[in-house]
């Protein structure tokens, strides 16, 4: 999946509170937690953003968690709910948030906290594109 077409939907999912929330957090403006949404997404593993949901399941990065799809979605919450999602999440915030940094210049350690607000909604945003292509 495209990375502006992923990155539009989670900005979408996001809205303009969830923004100044993630700006507060970083210590920025608006501008800035949009840059850090954008970089987000780009940094993430192709494994996990792939579109069709059939990742490997030697996913590097996330600890084997392949076929990412339908995660958080009706009441059994698709393969990725409560314990599993947190521990994908937990895989993947320490490697993003540094690469984020690096390419915006925040903090490490402020884009490791707005991910923990962050990678939830881009699960969702991720889930729901795969749940209109089904």
């Amino acid at each position: 999946m495209g990375d502006e077409a992923l990155q539009k939907d989670v900005l979408d999912e996001l809205g303009e509170d969830r923004i100044q929330e993630l700006a507060g957090e970083l210590g920025t403006d608006a501008d800035g937690a949009t840059r850090m949404v954008r970089e987000t997404v780009a940094a993430l593993p192709e494994e996990l953003t792939r579109e069709n949901g059939a990742a490997p399941a030697s996913v590097a990065g996330l600890g084997g968690f392949g076929g990412l799809g339908g995660l958080g979605q009706g009441s059994g919450g698709g393969m990725l709910s409560g314990g599993l999602m947190s521990g994908v999440i937990g895989r993947i915030t320490k490697p993003v948030a540094e690469t984020v940094a690096k390419r915006t210049g925040l903090p490490a350690a402020q884009v490791a906290r707005a991910l923990e607000l962050l990678l939830p909604v881009v699960m969702t945003a991720i889930a729901k594109r795969r749940g209109r292509k089904r």
